[in-house]
């Protein structure tokens, strides 16, 4: 989905734009656009009044002004539209720093134009490894991965890794493969792929679990790098309009990191962290738990079923139509399995990766045998992309919550056809089956996989079209939702999915003052201009985030 529109559509939220102004400890009476609070028996409002880090009123302009306090700090929107705060249901925090920190090849659109990135990042960092991530090759002119050649051209004789935006792909330099032993004579590991040449010797490809090959040949990042990383990131999504986030796959030094950021009043927003089984200990041993400041939450561990379907590592019940092969089992029935039986024992919710409908099928097969009957433990299948027919009711049977990221249709939706075939196609991005059937849908960015703007994501799920408003004759535009679904898919959904509905997902007395706004109103303007609507306001416990 990174095409033409996305550098103009980034260039809007740059962090230079960003006054923080935290510290405000009286009533925060917010008016003067359409305020759309996420309630469906009263939809809008024209007033917020906020005391401490609740809601204390919505409703009409001279209510809120006769119960708010003497020194109430008076936020006039000037017609932005407010909105219960937009979360991100899934994506990765620490990457999303680093993201901005490195070597960002999202934005390249050729083999051509990464080896340009690379040579003048070399040439810039003449000493050292070079990492970076973001590129994806589904518009390039040269319909093809890139190889070691292609990175040797660019730093000749460097240590190169760059992984794939969706990360269940890397591809590192000859420098890279012999500092890490690998040869033709070497086994891919379960999992994985190593990919060759027509010589037959590896061609610098790695495949899901085969990118663990490389892994040492990298240094780890630096902690204070990681925690310049986690700032960055928090500030940004702020920015973007994001009050929380669901964060997938979460290492136990960086949440380490994270909670001692927040202890320090130095990050902002909420965040639900999903540990790597690495980094589970804690959760699987005392389940979910809270940090002092209350936006740091653990709620239970990430697993991965299978690969992506872009690098034909997502496991299809059929071979899939444009090469040989299933694709990739990533996790061991057994291994899975007990993990799953040691979070239920805690109440700690599990998050399944799962793309391909054999991926969808094994997952929920999976947890029908760990939850033993149990609806209410609200584990979620990540991505949920490719699901068949006979399994889509089995989300609601089961109470499993469908965590869907609608960026990657309209990315996915340019080389899907050629992975499924046309038979197959109906079963992806079922964002409206899903909900017809009852089932939990909470969206997501996967960033920085994706951009993580809000904005994307709402536009995706009302319009199903490109970022430059294309869309084929086979995106199946049927699965496209309304805009107050898309609106609860983004705020009381997510909210649902960390068990806190209660307290976030609409703007209600009572609730956490979460809330966002927007200089237009998303839920009026034509889909395009949804993309150019600025934000302009978040606001998270209470306090202003980010106001422009």
């Amino acid at each position: 989905m990174r095409r033409l529109a996305l550098a103009a559509l980034l260039a809007v939220t740059s962090l230079s734009t960003i006054p923080f102004s935290m510290a405000w400890a009286g009533d925060l009476l917010i008016h003067g656009g359409p305020i759309h609070t996420g309630v469906d028996a009263a939809p809008t409002a024209q007033a917020v009044l906020i005391r401490d880090d609740k809601i204390l009123f919505v409703g009409d302009l001279a209510a809120a002004k006769a119960k708010a306090a003497k020194d109430v700090r008076d936020i006039d929107l000037k017609g932005a539209a407010a909105y219960p705060g937009f979360v991100d249901a899934h994506a990765h925090l620490t990457g999303i720093g680093l993201r901005e920190l490195t070597l960002n090849l999202d934005q390249v659109k050729s083999v051509a134009e990464l080896v340009a990135a690379v040579k003048a990042y070399a040439a810039a960092h003449p000493e050292g490894a070079i990492y970076g991530r973001g590129w994806i090759e589904t518009h390039w002119p040269e319909k093809r991965f890139p190889t070691k050649a292609d990175l040797d051209a660019a730093a000749p004789g460097r240590i190169v890794v760059l992984g794939r935006s969706d990360g269940h792909a890397s591809v590192a330099s000859s420098a890279a493969l012999a500092k890490a032993g690998i040869t033709a004579a070497t086994p891919a590991p379960a999992g994985g792929q190593i990919l060759k040449g027509a010589d037959g010797q590896p061609d610098g490809m790695l495949i899901d679990h085969a990118q663990s090959l490389v892994k040492d040949v990298i240094p780890p990042p630096s902690e204070t790098l990681k925690r310049e990383a986690l700032r960055k990131a928090g500030q940004l999504y702020a920015s973007r309009g994001w009050t929380g986030l669901g964060n997938m796959s979460v290492m136990a030094d960086d949440l380490a990191l994270l909670r001692d950021e927040a202890a320090k009043g130095a990050f902002h927003i909420r965040v639900d962290n999903y540990m790597d089984p690495s980094g589970a200990a804690e959760v699987l041993a005392k389940g979910p738990q809270t940090d002092a400041t209350g936006l740091i939450r653990v709620r239970g561990i990430k697993l991965y079923m299978d690969g992506a379907l872009g690098s034909r590592g997502a496991a299809l019940l059929e071979p899939y139509s444009d090469a040989e092969g299933l694709g990739l089992q990533l996790t061991q029935r057994d291994q899975g399995l007990a993990l799953m039986k040691k979070a239920k024992a805690v109440s700690a919710q599990v998050a399944m990766h799962a793309i391909g409908d054999r991926g969808n099928r094994m997952t929920l097969d999976w947890f029908e045998e760990a939850l033993a009957g149990d609806t209410k433990a609200r584990w979620r299948i990540e991505h949920a992309q490719i699901v068949a027919d006979t399994d889509l009711p089995r989300f609601a049977k089961l109470g499993v919550i469908a965590s869907m990221q609608p960026s990657h249709a309209i990315g996915d939706l340019y080389f899907a056809p050629a992975r499924l075939g046309k038979d197959r196609l109906h079963e992806g991005y079922r964002w409206n089956d899903f909900l017809k059937a009852g089932v939990v849908v909470a969206a997501g960015s996967d960033a920085p996989v994706e951009v993580g703007d809000p904005r994307i994501e709402f536009y995706a799920a009302v319009y199903r079209h490109s970022l430059d408003g294309f869309a084929n004759a086979d995106w199946h535009l049927e699965e496209a939702v309304t805009r107050a679904e898309a609106l609860k898919m983004l705020t009381l959904a997510p909210a649902y999915a960390a068990f806190r509905e209660k307290e976030l997902g609409t703007l209600e007395a009572g609730k956490k003052a979460d809330l966002t706004a927007f200089d237009q109103d998303l839920m009026t303007i034509e889909p395009k201009a949804i993309l150019t609507a600025q934000p302009v306001l978040t606001v998270v416990d209470g306090k202003v985030a980010f106001a422009r």
